[in-house]
């Protein structure tokens, strides 16, 4: 027999079971990656791949720098792509770099 109790648990244990699993649009959503077109893009000079800096205009620029080895990259060590403050709500390529690149200490 089951008593009012024991039904209640059961019902709560299913219901937290299904909560837990549920995933938020937000949780799951990935940032955009930053455009190299966008003005904020441009005026740093951003580039997705060190590689491809313009060396004529930014000539203290090092094939060392990256966005990965960045005082502001948000993303882990290793990452492929990560938060940066510069561009709120996007993402930079790791291996990505703009002219306000300060090395990680």
């Amino acid at each position: 027999m089951t008593t009012r109790r024991t039904f209640l648990r059961g019902v709560s244990g299913v219901v937290a079971i299904a909560v837990a699993g549920i995933e938020t649009p937000q949780a799951n959503a990935q940032a955009a990656k930053v455009d190299e077109a966008d003005p904020q893009a441009v005026a740093l000079g951003y580039r997705h791949d060190t590689t491809k800096v313009d060396k004529a205009k930014f000539p203290k620029h090092e094939a060392s720098q990256k966005c990965g080895n960045c005082q502001l990259f948000q993303g882990k060590a290793g990452d492929a792509w990560g938060g940066c403050p510069l561009f709120p709500g996007k993402q930079v390529s790791g291996n990505g770099w703009c002219s306000s690149y300060v090395k990680k200490a």
